[in-house]
C-alpha cells in the first residue's frame, strides 16, 4: 500500500544476478547444493516466514515455506493461511472498473468528478491543477493526485512512531481523500507516472456512484463470487484476520513487533483486501488469461504507454533475464509483503508472501522468480 518505489530496483537485480543465478540454484558447476529460493527470503531479525506457491500450466501446484508463521509457536506458514494482501487490491479494483468500462458505464476518459459523490467531486474540481483528471489517469497512476500516505502525519501514524496509538483509528475515503488534495500535485494530469494509492480510493468511490453498491460488494458479486475465492474478503473496519491465520510483523533496530490486528480501513480500495496464495494465483491466472475481461480491456490493462513501461492499469510487468515478461503486482502493508506475477497468457503463475513489512532482498526475489521461470539459468 505505500507508495511503491521497488520495480526499478527490483527489475535491475533481476539483469544483474543472471549469472549468479546460474551457479547458485543448480547441482553442477562443482556440486553446489540445491536450495530452495524460499528460504532466501527469511531473515532471522526481520522476516520470521516466507512461502510461495507455484501454479503450472497444466493447474499442478508446489507449495514451499521457510521459518514459522508465528514466532511464540513456531507454527509454519499453512497453504490457506489468511494475510494481508496490499496494493494487490489495486488489481481487484482496476478489474471491476475496467468491467464497467467494457458494459460503458465507464469511459476511460471520463473526468472522474463526474463519477464521484457530490462533496468529493466539489472538492477535486476546485482542487488546483487535477480538475480534469481521468479514470484512465487514475488507473495508471498517471493523474498526479498527492498519495494520502506521503502526508506526513498520516504517515506516521500509521506506518511510524504513531502505529500503536492509532492503528485501530477508523478512516473514511472522503477524508483520506481531502488529506491528499491538501497537497499540491505531483504533476499535472497525465503528464507523469507517481503512483498514488488515493487514485484506487477514487476509484472505489467511482464504483460505488455508478453501481450503488461499494466496491467491494461489486468486487465479490464479479471476481470472488465466480473463481470461488473462498479465503478472499474485504474487512472494511474488522480489525483481526479470519482463521487460519499466522502473525505479521514490524521490525526496527531492536526488536520485531506484532502488528497482525489493525484497522484496515486506513487502506480502503487501495490496500485493505486479505487473501491467501492459491486464491491469489487463481485470480490472477483467470485475470492474464482473459477469463474477467474482455480482450480490449485486458489489453489496456496490459498498455504501459502512458507510464514509460513501468505500469498499466492495476498491472505491471517484470523482465527476466531469460527475456520472458512477467505481469502481476505487490502488495505492502503493516506485516505483510506479497507478489504475484504470470505469464502474459496466465498459464503460469507465481505467488510469493512473507510476513513482515521489512523490504525483501531484490536479489532474493530475482532468484526466486527465475528459478521457477527460467530452468535454463539455474
Amino acid at each position: 500500500m505505500p507508495t511503491r518505489t521497488v520495480l526499478p530496483r527490483f527489475t535491475a537485480a533481476m539483469t544483474a544476478l543472471c549469472c549468479a543465478v546460474t551457479v547458485s540454484m543448480t547441482t553442477g558447476c562443482g556440486g553446489v547444493v540445491a536450495r530452495s529460493p524460499v528460504q532466501d527470503l527469511v531473515s532471522e531479525r526481520s522476516v520470521p516466514g516466507a512461502a510461495e506457491l507455484s501454479q503450472g500450466a497444466h493447474g499442478e501446484l508446489r507449495f514451499s515455506t521457510a521459518g514459522v508463521a508465528d514466532v511464540r509457536t513456531g507454527r509454519r506458514i499453512g497453504l490457506t493461511d489468511r494475510f494481508r494482501a496490499g496494493s494487490i487490491t489495486k488489481t481487484v479494483v482496476a478489474t471491476v472498473t475496467l468491467q464497467l468500462v467494457a458494459e460503458h458505464r465507464l469511459g476511460l476518459d471520463d473526468p472522474v468528478a463526474a463519477h464521484l459523490p457530490a462533496t468529493t467531486a466539489r472538492a477535486l474540481r476546485s482542487a488546483p491543477g487535477i480538475a480534469g483528471v481521468t479514470v484512465r489517469q487514475l488507473l495508471t497512476h498517471t493523474s498526479g493526485v498527492f498519495s494520502y500516505t506521503d502526508d506526513s502525519t498520516f504517515f506516521g501514524e500509521f506506518f511510524g512512531q504513531g502505529f500503536a496509538t492509532h492503528r485501530y483509528d477508523s478512516h473514511s475515503a472522503d477524508a483520506l481523500v481531502r488529506t491528499a488534495l491538501a497537497h499540491p500535485p505531483y504533476a499535472p494530469p497525465g503528464t507523469r507516472y507517481h503512483y498514488s494509492n488515493t487514485d484506487y480510493l477514487l476509484l472505489g468511490m467511482a464504483i460505488r456512484q455508478v453501481t450503488g453498491h461499494s466496491y467491494a460488494t461489486e468486487a465479490r458479486r464479479r471476481v470472488i463470487g465466480p473463481l470461488h475465492l473462498t479465503g478472499t474478503s474485504f474487512p472494511g473496519t474488522r480489525t483481526s484476520l479470519p482463521s487460519p491465520h499466522g502473525r505479521a510483523y514490524s521490525a526496527d533496530a531492536a526488536d520485531i513487533s506484532d502488528v497482525t490486528d489493525l484497522n484496515p480501513s486506513a487502506a480502503g480500495a487501495a490496500g485493505e483486501l486479505v487473501s491467501t496464495l492459491p486464491d491469489l494465483d487463481r485470480f490472477f491466472g483467470a485475470l492474464l488469461s482473459g477469463a474477467l475481461l474482455p480482450a480490449p480491456e485486458l489489453r489496456a490493462m496490459r498498455d504501459t504507454s502512458a507510464s514509460g513501461g513501468r505500469y498499466g492499469m492495476g498491472l505491471f510487468p517484470v523482465r527476466l533475464p531469460c527475456g520472458l515478461t512477467l505481469w502481476g503486482h505487490n502488495g505492502e502493508i503493516n506485516g505483510s509483503y506479497v507478489q504475484v506475477l504470470g505469464t502474459a497468457d496466465g498459464q503460469r503463475v507465481v505467488g510469493y508472501r512473507a510476513n513482515s513489512d521489512t523490504r525483501l532482498p531484490a536479489a532474493a526475489e530475482a532468484r526466486l522468480l527465475s528459478a521457477e521461470f527460467c530452468p535454463q539459468e539455474r
